[in-house]
């Protein structure tokens, strides 16, 4: 079973890449306050779907490039920029 994980984009500027935060609650060892822990990863977007600020849900895969070993499963939730965008795009087609 692959792993997944769900995050928000941060950046979509990449031919065919997303980089995807996730955010994570670690409680400290010693004096048991929770912290909040960031992650990124990078991961193949085929189609260039996803925008900054989507919500995504991504899977493990083989190694794609030195950095990214991850692929795009599908979009959870659109922000509300990224509408917006589709909007004015599909208005002026």
């Amino acid at each position: 079973m692959k792993k997944r994980i769900r995050g928000e984009v941060t950046s979509d500027k990449m031919d065919k890449t997303i980089v995807v935060s996730t955010e994570r609650w670690v409680r400290h060892p010693r004096y048991g306050k929770y912290l909040r822990r960031h992650s990124s990863f990078m991961a193949h977007d085929a189609h260039e779907e996803a925008r900054e600020g989507d919500t995504v849900e991504i899977e493990e895969t083989r190694p794609l490039s030195k950095k990214k070993r991850w692929r795009l499963v599908r979009i959870v939730e659109r922000s509300e920029q990224a509408k917006a965008d589709r909007r004015e795009r599909e208005s002026t087609a």
